[in-house]
């Protein structure tokens, strides 16, 4: 789960200027949100909502494909038409891509063209050389995204996320606009820095970043090797306490964390954000770029389950990162896997900030 860095506002956008717009897509439908300055499409029907779909259980994504983009051989699926707008959906710890087995289809009957990639550490993705450092720093991270989208011949695409996910959206949003035509992101803004992340939290706080300090030790690395498995099965729980999933949807997931270097990164992850770690030179002006906190210039939705029992901030404290067109909505009974618990809410926005 990412870390929730202090450098906040507190200012709150004033919701009530925002307002339900309908639109058609192809062989789904949804509510459009609507953004300022879109009073020609207020004056339309809202529209119905889309076919229901199971939440987060039995849908399973097909054959994986495989393409070298950066430092990685990069392991993902993808789904409709070629020549469709490009969403790149990413996920984050303990997850993987099948968080997307239900968005995936529904966007792919939409038109759009759908890149859903393991992180690095993940599933099928691989380093291409074992001199690699096994590194997860934020800016390193974002920047597997775009040498995907380089490697996929992608310009443009709406990136969409939870999680790390969201983190690297966020990310690629801040720092190479012109790559991203919209931004979904759960938890709205991530962006941070170790050095923001010294300060200690009251101890309320302090205990839900549990996990966070059992991977600053060795015993933790050592914990997280030989229970990886019962570990992940744990924070879904925490951080999605209504959520009832089967063995079969965590075992889907799961699998994903044989990969050879999945403890290394997560543990990298971790240990970088409380500076226990150190990142590489060669992403300090990356890092020190994201260090002031950029603002946010596309078109944005953020979203929240009112039962994420993950870290996260009041949506108010990050709205004023968000300087384009900008939304948040909130969703009732669903936690932080958003995208396999919501799945059509997940679509919506997608189809919303591309409207």
């Amino acid at each position: 789960m990412p870390g929730l860095f202090r450098d906040r506002t507190s200012e709150v956008v004033d919701q009530s200027r925002r307002s339900f717009l309908g639109t058609a897509a192809m062989t789904m439908t949804a509510a459009q949100f609507g953004f300022a300055g879109l009073a020609e499409a207020q004056s339309r029907a809202p529209a119905p909502d889309p076919t229901p779909v199971k939440r987060g259980m039995g849908a399973s994504l097909g054959p994986l494909k495989n393409i070298d983009a950066g430092v990685l051989n990069v392991g993902y699926a993808e789904a409709g038409p070629e020549n469709g707008p490009a969403v790149i959906l990413l996920h984050g710890w303990p997850y993987g891509i099948q968080s997307y087995a239900e968005v995936a289809p529904l966007l792919a009957s939409s038109g759009y063209r759908v890149i859903v990639p393991y992180l690095r550490g993940f599933g099928t993705t691989r380093f291409l050389s074992s001199a690699t450092t096994r590194n997860a720093q934020q800016s390193a991270v974002a920047l597997d995204t775009t040498a995907l989208m380089d490697a996929l011949k992608i310009d443009k695409a709406i990136i969409a996320g939870f999680d790390w996910g969201a983190r690297t959206a966020d990310i690629v949003a801040a720092l190479w606009p012109e790559r991203c035509k919209g931004l979904v992101s759960v938890s709205g803004y991530l962006i941070g820095t170790p050095a923001s992340n010294k300060d200690p939290l009251p101890p309320k706080a302090e205990l839900a970043w549990w996990y966070q300090y059992y991977f600053a030790t060795e015993r933790g690395r050592l914990g997280y090797d030989k229970y990886r498995n019962d570990f992940a099965k744990l924070i879904w729980q925490i951080a999605s306490p209504k959520w009832a999933f089967d063995d079969a949807t965590f075992d889907r997931t799961a699998a994903s964390f044989a990969n050879p270097d999945h403890v290394a990164i997560v543990i990298h992850d971790y240990r970088w954000r409380l500076g226990l770690a150190p990142g590489e030179s060669r992403y300090d002006e990356l890092e020190k770029r994201l260090a002031a906190l950029p603002v946010i210039t596309v078109p944005t939705i953020t979203l929240e389950g009112d039962a994420n029992g993950a870290p996260h901030a009041e949506p108010s404290s990050y709205a004023t990162k968000f300087s384009g067109e900008y939304s948040h909505r909130d969703l009732k009974g669903i936690g932080h896997n958003l995208p396999q618990e919501a799945p059509q809410e997940f679509v919506r926005a997608i189809l919303d900030v591309n409207a």
